[in-house]
């Protein structure tokens, strides 16, 4: 392993927040993004794009109160080539320790045409608008949004522009996943090597994952000479979304022989941020997701669990512990204690009061007694909704559905509403949906359900189903998560969920709804 010591550093823009946030029906709530900004914060990661803030005023609001708690980030606002988009972001990051303003334009062809902006008249916006960004902030970024499909005499000169201007970083990406590794180092070599002042700013590179190859165009990138990597967690973000933070972050350490680079993030707290991330945004993590996925550090095959036995190298490249997971497993059952449960879920990365460990225990001991062994799956979706301060105006007291072949089904459901109970009988296309109906007609709202999803959480016949629902009304987008033995009481236990928060959402006022305009992605 080489000295990290003499290493180059590589930079950390984590854009959850803000790209990542943008995957539609993510939208988090801004108690949400309070607490993954202070998770990536604690991580290490040295740029947190907050958010878009002229987007709406609860972007604004975040971005600036993200601004005001960060202890060791730089916290960095997204801003549009106007004017008035860079004063509303200033005014969202100027109370940071260490703020910065990322600007950007679209300059391909194709990204010319909709501002219908000569190159001539969009070199000058770029002059006059980072120039402003740099008298009101002294750490500017600057992006040409589809730099990759940019023709490259005419990017030379706009980075040239933006250099000149007062960008201290320049950000090229990779908009619609469009580039292969070989093209992605060549891009920033030549950007190196042509534009009079690349040498004294730093290059970072934003890579999309159309193609299945962000993680690689990244660290190409930087083995071209690019200096800082914008991701997310769990590679969240539009389309097929962006460069995984966990990926780069520990291909670098797994492979520091050959990409000797240093991060200063914590990798030990990725699982912890990770399941974190899942949960608020609603987008679960697929079970072959590498570093993060639940198969990513399991054995099934007779061959591979001898080897694991003999010596755990024979097949893993990396520990467990590296990326916060517990190396050794207590089993968990009907007949474990308080003290067993702590440990365990402080071993998945959950740090509970003594008032949240006397209800979590309860809901375990629930569940114990429905399965024979509880896994780490179970206590992770068990946590989903234990510890969500928006899971009590209405609860579920009981229901009964009966099912048949022929005709509806029928579903009776009490709810207990703000105190009062309420009870009803519904008939539906299937026990999900007369369950849904008893819900409605016990609850008056407009919501339309968007997605209705379900995962096993481990194997077997007793397994916990888990079920997101993603739920809109009138702009607002609320997620919904329950996991319980039984399908049909997990399904109407997340449609509760997302339910609860709707209801907060609309005592707040405001939406997540963000205007299609400012739906844009660097």
């Amino acid at each position: 392993m080489n000295d990290t010591t003499q290493q180059d550093r590589v930079l950390i823009f984590d854009t959850t927040l803000r790209d990542g946030e943008q995957s539609p029906g993510a939208t988090m709530t801004h108690e949400e993004k309070i607490e993954i900004a202070s998770l990536l914060d604690e991580m290490g990661v040295d740029i947190i794009e907050a958010g878009f803030p002229i987007a709406s005023e609860g972007d604004f609001a975040a971005v600036s109160e993200i601004a005001r708690l960060s202890q060791n980030s730089v916290i960095c606002g997204l801003a549009r080539a106007q004017l008035g988009d860079i004063d509303r972001c200033w005014e969202a990051v100027k109370h940071a320790g260490q703020p910065r303003i990322h600007t950007f334009i679209g300059t391909s062809p194709l990204h010319r045409a909709i501002p219908n902006l000569t190159m001539d008249q969009m070199a000058e916006r770029i002059h006059e608008t980072v120039t402003h960004a740099r008298n009101l902030c002294d750490n500017v970024q600057w992006s040409p949004m589809d730099a990759t499909r940019t023709e490259l005499e005419y990017l030379y000169r706009v980075v040239e522009i933006a250099i000149k201007a007062g960008a201290t970083t320049i950000n090229i990406p990779d908009t619609v996943g469009y580039t292969a590794p070989r093209e992605s180092a060549d891009l920033i070599r030549k950007l190196l090597e042509n534009v009079p002042g690349a040498d004294e700013i730093v290059f970072a590179t934003h890579c999309h994952n159309d193609l299945g190859m962000a993680t690689a165009n990244s660290l190409a990138a930087v083995e071209a000479g690019a200096r800082q990597i914008e991701c997310t967690i769990n590679g969240l973000g539009e389309r097929a979304g962006n460069t995984a933070l966990e990926e780069v972050v520990m291909a670098m350490k797994v492979r520091n022989d050959i990409m000797p680079y240093q991060t200063r993030v914590d990798s030990t707290k990725i699982m912890n941020i990770s399941r974190r991330v899942a949960t608020v945004s609603g987008f679960a993590v697929q079970f072959n997701k590498a570093i993060v996925g639940k198969n990513a550090f399991a054995h099934e095959s007779g061959i591979h669990q001898d080897g694991m036995l003999k010596n755990a190298e024979t097949f893993e490249i990396m520990r467990p512990a590296d990326v916060g997971l517990a190396e050794t497993n207590i089993v968990m059952g009907k007949h474990s204690g308080r003290a067993a449960l702590r440990s365990k879920l402080e071993n998945l990365g959950y740090e509970l009061g003594d008032n949240q460990l006397k209800d979590v225990f309860v809901r375990f001991k629930e569940l114990a007694d429905r399965k024979k062994e509880i896994y780490d799956e179970d206590l992770i979706a068990l946590m989903r909704t234990a510890t969500d301060p928006e899971s009590d105006r209405i609860k579920l007291k009981s229901m009964h559905v009966v099912c048949g072949t022929e005709g509806p089904n029928v579903a009776k459901m009490t709810l207990i509403v703000d105190g009062d109970e309420r009870s009803t009988e519904q008939t539906g296309d299937g026990p999900v949906d007369a369950s849904f109906n008893c819900i409605k007609a016990l609850v008056e709202h407009n919501a339309r359900l968007q997605l209705y999803q379900v995962n096993a959480v481990t194997e077997g016949t007793d397994a916990q189903a888990t079920v997101s629902v993603r739920m809109e009304e009138e702009g607002r987008i609320v997620t919904g998560q329950a996991a319980n033995t039984d399908t049909v009481v997990s399904s109407a236990q997340a449609y509760i969920h997302a339910l609860n928060r709707l209801l907060v959402r609309r005592e707040k006022g405001g939406t997540d709804k963000r205007e299609i305009s400012y739906k844009i992605t660097s």
